[in-house]
């Protein structure tokens, strides 16, 4: 198959930024540096080429080699970001947060960005809808916080520098991607540089070329799509004195001719303002810095101090492919859906995406899992990204509702909230994201009052020696493997099947206990408050299998062949439907 990135790009329409004003953002550029390839060497096999290095891109890179597997990014550009221009995606989920403290730069994104729990959306002058996540469900309980606020390109360039710290994988800049092949031996993708092109071949290739992916193109592959008309200008800025550090948000702005504006501090005490826009504005015009200037100073008073650091229109389509997996092409991020921003499900659903795949990529080749287990990764986030655009898209109705029933139900919605507390939760401006759950995965064993497909919290406990410690560490400690933690006494019995699992399988196991309880195990640590029993969904004496991605394979009672079962389903060795 071969085709043209650039006639690929003029004919897609985009989600995303085009540059209009503003100082921008001074980004890191990294050299062009020859490949091998060009050296008239012969043809070389990866065992994963990933094309795209935006977030979704980078995050699998740092998670393969985090697991010690090689691969080859390949990106046409030469920095992070768009081009230098723009903030792009800047709220980040307390999954994504504890996926990055895995990856070895969470202390970095955290040190930099803006932590932020309450949320408030009015309609005119009127507060009609507020939150305040840390008082909401278990979201106190992770080492990470419920959401914070960065650009973009700070995420990508923190993992740039960790993947050059952990080796393995080989980031190529200025590499384009301009024609792809694939049989079923390998893949095979020819690459444009300013040295001239190269052919490489591999086993997997992953597709995190975002929106305009020519490999989705290429490989004609169907998917379902929606736009509408809705339209906004996005100005990024700095204050003298800058508003309280909440996600406000208007309906009804009255200061916006009535249209709807989101308000977010990110990194470096800069403001990330979002105007929406009439159907038919013209987007040069609303993005001039005098239509700005003007927007900002009815928001915040003429007298407002205010440094323009970029501007830009933005418009948005939903689109999800019907599946993400092509023969040896995995496809993630914008590749594989594109949603509209309400509720920071887009570039948060890209690192999910990345980090479902990684570690069943990396039992693969490592032969401690059958080629059967990739199968699970389109059930997932297939299911992830139908969930995430349906969501999205029902958010987008509420902002830019159609004349007639949709319109009439807003209305009455911000009129009983004005009024009523119990319409206060109809009123959507984006349902924040959350990790989402896998109800439908070859990979997971499901049983009635089990937890298996569920995210399970960094949630905290004490090692053996009494320190605290917190899920994240117990993965890291599996190093890749599948972790086993059994909760309350161990029979001889059950220690000697657990003793055997481990030296027969990728499989680690520790016992969980309270805390005054005698350990059987010698690996063991202490569920003082009963948070890491909370986490995993399981009461008094059960076990919870969990994957590196920190999702529950399954849960169950007794360590018999039921637990066997459930760790050979998750490595893709047992093939009837769970």
């Amino acid at each position: 198959m071969n085709g043209s990135v650039s006639t690929y790009r003029e004919t897609a329409p985009s989600n995303g930024y085009e540059f209009s004003s503003g100082a921008g953002y001074d980004l890191p550029e990294y050299p062009f540096e020859a490949p091998p390839e060009l050296q008239g060497g012969p043809l070389v096999r990866h065992p994963v080429v990933i094309v795209g290095g935006g977030i979704t891109g980078l995050t699998l890179a740092c998670s393969l080699a985090r697991y010690g597997v090689a691969a080859v990014l390949i990106d046409e550009d030469n920095t992070v970001g768009v081009k230098g221009a723009s903030s792009r995606g800047i709220c980040y989920t307390q999954k994504s947060l504890e996926i990055f403290e895995r990856l070895g730069i969470y202390e970095r994104v955290v040190a930099k960005g803006v932590q932020w729990s309450v949320g408030r959306t009015f309609a005119g002058k009127d507060e009609v809808f507020s939150f305040d996540l840390k008082q909401q469900g278990n979201f106190h309980l992770s080492r990470q916080p419920p959401f914070l606020n960065i650009q973009q390109f700070y995420i990508e360039g923190y993992l740039v520098e960790r993947i050059r710290t952990l080796g393995h994988a080989e980031l190529r800049w200025q590499n384009r991607l301009v024609a792809f092949e694939q049989n079923d031996t390998c893949a095979t993708l020819t690459v444009e540089t300013p040295a001239g092109r190269y052919r490489i071949e591999a086993e997997h290739v992953v597709d995190a070329t975002g929106a305009h992916s020519p490999l989705r193109q290429w490989l004609q592959v169907p998917f379902d799509t929606r736009r509408g008309d809705d339209r906004w200008c996005i100005a990024d800025v700095r204050f003298t004195k800058h508003p309280p550090v909440e996600r406000h948000t208007w309906i009804e702005a009255p200061f916006n001719e009535n249209r709807a504006v989101w308000q977010h501090l990110m990194a470096d005490e800069v403001w990330r303002i979002d105007y929406q826009m009439a159907p038919d504005s013209d987007p040069e015009a609303v993005s001039r810095e005098s239509a700005v200037r003007s927007r900002l100073a009815r928001h915040f008073g003429a007298d407002v101090e205010i440094e323009i650091v970029w501007v830009g229109p933005y418009t948005y389509r939903s689109e999800c492919v019907h599946a993400m997996r092509h023969g040896r092409v995995f496809l993630m991020g914008d590749a594989a859906k594109v949603m509209s921003p309400f509720g920071a499900r887009g570039g948060n659903s890209g690192v999910a995406d990345a980090d479902n795949l990684a570690w069943k990529l990396a039992a693969v080749l490592k032969g401690q899992a059958d080629p059967s287990l990739l199968t699970s990764y389109n059930e997932e986030r297939i299911e992830a990204a139908r969930q995430n655009v349906c969501v999205t898209n029902r958010t987008a109705r509420f902002l830019r509702p159609a004349d007639g029933i949709e319109r009439t139900f807003r209305q009455a919605t911000i009129g009983l909230a004005r009024q009523y507390p119990f319409a206060r939760s109809l009123i959507n401006t984006g349902r924040m994201a959350v990790a989402n759950p896998y109800s439908h995965s070859s990979a997971c064993t499901y049983r009635a009052g089990g937890g298996a497909g569920l995210s399970v919290q960094n949630v905290r406990f004490a090692w053996a020696d009494g320190t605290r410690g917190c899920v994240n560490d117990l993965l890291d400690w599996a190093a890749g493997s599948l972790l086993v933690l059994v909760f309350g006494d161990l029979s001889a019995a059950a220690l000697q099947r657990l003793r055997r699992l481990c030296l027969d399988a990728p499989v680690r196991s520790v016992q969980v206990l309270g805390p005054d309880a005698t350990a059987q195990a010698l690996e063991h640590v202490r569920d003082p408050q009963g948070h890491l029993q909370g986490a995993c969904h399981v009461f008094g004496h059960a076990w919870a299998l969990l994957r590196p991605d920190g999702y529950l394979a399954a849960t169950g009672e007794s360590v018999d062949a039921q637990l066997v079962s459930a760790i050979e389903r998750c490595l893709g060795l047992r093939g009837e439907t769970p």
